[in-house]
């Protein structure tokens, strides 16, 4: 059977590795550039910052801030807004997940018109986004260099997967140090949404030998130092195999794609605006445990990678151990244990299974289920 691989064309990492970016931003010729952030980063003046540095290669920009945790439509359609009214010719994104997906949302947009749910599903435009560089200041969504784009629906209450190879950025940056700045608590939440990546890629059906070697290291370097990344935000070691790793469960899952985890995540995110990366994380070791019957052997190699000695565990030993250990890890960075302490609400299990079984994540979950199932695996995550 035959596979593509999708990454962007370049990618540059590592400390300070900042001002080698904007060399390169430099040398694709554009002239004015939207970049789209949030408030937070707008107000720290990290926005800025990355204004004046686009001013010294010649490149003009304006700052779109409006990019909200869990971006919705109307978040899309103001930046579109902006872009047009200044005539940017390109997009940079500045932030996690959220900018991201809004400026992949603003930017495919700006070229195939229509609006922004009219892509919902897999591969639905017809042209290359306005090129986008996508600079990343979080290491847990891998959005700066995947094709998934994730818009919120507010009238329908849900998360709309957007799967689509245009709105791959042209340039991904990661630099280390422009990380140091985040909480514990965000840095915990994306740190297990790179662990999901990884984890969901490796037991997929649609994993290859090369998005597995990716989520096995980037399962084993998040377990080494998610922990320290947390309780020393400082420490720029830790910080760098951050990114290395989320990179890593992004090159995996943007190829094997995802499973159940994400496709019920991605509805708590929708109908209670919860963060996504802590819903994985409460979710993870449910939908693993109900995996088990069918990708045990699979669950075993992600215990190996997280550090558990599984000589002498059986295929089932090994799983349990698996699921363990992410319970542990989960726990040890602060997660909360179930989701009524996010505030979701026993009496809405229904329409949240019926919406995660419509997700595009969940077709290539390692085994079906029914909305029975589902809704199981929701109350036992509870």
């Amino acid at each position: 059977m035959s596979s593509t691989f999708f990454i962007p064309p370049v990618n540059i990492m590592g400390i300070d590795c900042l001002d080698e970016a904007m060399a390169a931003i430099a040398g694709y010729g554009l002239r004015k550039a939207l970049i789209v952030t949030d408030q937070g980063l707008a107000k720290a003046g990290v926005a800025a910052r990355i204004g004046r540095m686009l001013a010294l290669r010649d490149i003009d920009s304006v700052v779109f801030d409006g990019a909200k945790p869990n971006p919705s439509i109307a978040n899309v359609e103001a930046g579109l807004a902006v872009l047009q009214r200044e005539r940017c010719d390109c997009v940079v994104s500045l932030g996690g997940g959220s900018p991201h997906d809004c400026a992949k949302g603003i930017a495919l947009c700006a070229t195939n018109g229509g609006h922004i749910s009219d892509y919902e599903g897999v591969d639905r435009s017809r042209k290359p986004q306005l090129p986008l560089i996508a600079i990343n200041t979080t290491a847990g969504t891998a959005s700066e260099m995947t094709r998934f784009c994730i818009i919120t629906d507010e009238a329908r209450h849900v998360k709309m997967a957007i799967v689509d190879r245009n709105v791959t950025p042209i340039l991904s940056v990661n630099d280390p140090s422009l990380m140091v700045a985040m909480p514990k608590g965000l840095t915990a939440a994306t740190g297990m949404d790179a662990l999901t990546h990884a984890i969901e890629a490796y037991v997929s059906t649609a994993a290859t030998p090369i998005t597995d070697a990716c989520a096995l290291k980037a399962i084993s370097l998040i377990s080494e130092n998610l922990r320290q990344a947390v309780n020393d935000g400082n420490d720029l070691q830790a910080r760098e195999n951050m990114a290395y790793a989320q990179f890593l469960a992004g090159m995996a899952f943007n190829n094997a794609s995802l499973g159940y985890v994400h496709a019920m995540a991605h509805q708590l995110g929708g109908y209670y605006d919860l963060p996504h990366g802590v819903c994985n994380a409460v979710l993870l070791p449910h939908v693993q445990r109900f995996n088990a019957k069918v990708s045990a052997a699979r669950l075993r190699d992600v215990a190996k990678a997280m550090g558990i000695k599984v000589c002498g565990l059986d295929a089932e030993q090994g799983a349990g151990a698996a699921i363990s250990a992410i319970e542990h890890l989960a726990a040890a960075v602060g997660i909360p244990a179930g989701l009524a302490e996010l505030g979701a609400k026993l009496e809405d299990i229904g329409i949240l299974a019926q919406n995660a079984l419509k997700d595009a994540c969940g077709l290539t979950n390692p085994r079906s289920a029914s909305q029975d199932e589902i809704e199981g695996i929701f109350r036992a995550a509870f």
